[in-house]
């Protein structure tokens, strides 16, 4: 992984597939396999929010096995 750029409020990253795939294998397990006791404070978003990025993951990892 490597960043692309990085500013105060955005960060632009390159990462390879395998990577993707571990991020969203964890942000799947802390969504949907684990219970995780105050889900906000412990992750630091919302679990909608989290729940967005998912699947924002997911339609990314959908394009990559085409």
């Amino acid at each position: 992984m490597d960043a692309v750029s990085v500013d105060e409020k955005k960060t632009e990253l390159s990462i390879d597939n395998n990577e993707l795939l571990i991020l969203y294998s964890a942000l799947n397990e802390v969504c949907n396999g684990i219970s995780v006791p105050e889900f906000e404070t412990r992750i630091g978003a919302s679990k909608e929010a989290a729940f967005t990025l998912l699947n924002d993951l997911g339609r990314i990892l959908d394009k990559v096995r085409l």
